[in-house]
């Protein structure tokens, strides 16, 4: 294997992910490479003690420039505040290293642009963390739809929904502020999930309707105090996209109140002359819809069948990590130029194209009006 020295710059929820996925990377059958953790970056001491137990994980710095400035490092994945984006997403790109983003990708649209404007200027490998299309009913969906199977598309519907708002007494946190989490609120925060799989196929809403909710406008805020909190939580935008030539209805969905979910992707996309669902509230299995004499749904355990094989038994069922590791794979094999014509990360131009959409959907609430892209 050809390792590759992974930085990463905000040492949360996430960041631990990330190292977890590398720790098991012998899970992973065939792989000409692997990420190997050198260094985090976190401005909390108690964060950076959890990545003391990883070895060679030996750079565990509170400036972030610490980490940039050692020439061992290839790539840089940065989770931190969305306002943070910008200024070290661009720091990432001009220290001469590769960089895995997290979304939204900048604040705002205009953000978005400036780092994608530094991405082209630097030519330096980057895409942003959208991990949810690689379940196994995520990827079967992708090849049913993108192969032509389902006959003329109908309808699409995409989402990423959870409850955890629905707690009044949770503290918030800066995604509950637009200052640090943007104006988009729940629209940055999970639309990217929604986004990523219709955009990889080319179906961009070119105008859209969106219907915009907040939840508690206060919060306690963790130190015996009340926040003020005024972004999204949740988010419906009824767009209409080109597909073969013909204007098809999508739906996409984002919500952080909702009853019953936990942590849930989905997509459905219906067609003359099939059907496809699927959502993570069930790993394993895929919905499918056929037409003939006569009509059904068909329910398929697909087991682990991941893009990149692994060691562990095709009767279980993937999760969560598992799909931050096949991530992981497919920005590594694409960074090697290696990843062939399986699904990849998304880029920065769908990073952009997502943002396009939050702004036409911010802009169609205002106005209570249709909104073009």
């Amino acid at each position: 294997m050809k390792d590759i020295n992974v930085g990463i710059i905000g040492g949360g929820l996430m960041g631990r992910e990330m190292a977890s996925a590398f720790a098991r990377w012998c899970a992973l059958q065939d792989m000409p490479v692997r990420p190997v953790l050198k260094g985090v970056a976190d401005l909390n001491s108690d964060t950076l003690s959890w990545f003391k137990q990883i070895p060679g994980c030996d750079l565990l710095v509170e400036d972030y420039h610490k980490l940039l400035a050692d020439p061992a490092i290839d790539v840089v994945y940065v989770a931190v505040p969305h306002n943070l984006h910008e200024t070290i997403y661009l720091d990432v790109l001009a220290s001469g290293k590769d960089l895995f983003a997290e979304k939204p990708f900048g604040i705002d649209l205009a953000s978005a642009h400036r780092i994608a404007e530094a991405v082209r200027k630097s030519e330096r490998f980057t895409r942003c963390s959208s991990e949810m299309p690689f379940f196994p009913g995520g990827q079967r969906a992708f090849e049913l739809a993108r192969n032509g199977s389902l006959g003329r598309i109908l309808e699409v519907v995409s989402g990423f929904h959870h409850s955890s708002d629905l707690d009044p007494i949770k503290a918030a946190n800066w995604k509950r502020l637009s200052k640090t989490c943007g104006a988009g609120g729940v629209l940055n925060d999970l639309g990217m999930h929604a986004c990523h799989l219709p955009l990889r196929l080319g179906w961009k809403p070119s105008r859209v309707f969106g219907q915009l909710q907040r939840g508690y406008a206060q919060r306690p805020d963790g130190r015996g105090g009340i926040a003020e909190c005024d972004t999204w939580d949740n988010a419906l935008i009824h767009g209409w996209t080109e597909i073969a030539e013909e204007e098809v209805p999508i739906r996409l969905e984002m919500k952080r109140l909702a009853p019953g979910e936990t942590n849930t992707w989905f997509i459905e996309i219906l067609g003359t002359d099939g059907g496809v669902r699927f959502t993570t509230a069930e790993p394993k299995t895929l919905w499918q819809f056929e037409r003939a004499a006569e009509q059904w749904w068909k329910r398929t355990s697909l087991g682990f069948t991941t893009t990149f094989k692994t060691v562990t038994g095709g009767i279980f069922e993937p999760g969560f990590p598992d799909v931050i590791q096949q991530m992981w794979a497919a920005y590594l094999l694409e960074r090697e130029g290696l990843l062939g014509d399986r699904f990849g990360c998304a880029t920065p131009a769908e990073a952009i194209a997502s943002h396009e959409i939050f702004a036409a959907t911010l802009a169609s609430h205002e106005s209570q009006q249709i909104v073009s892209l």
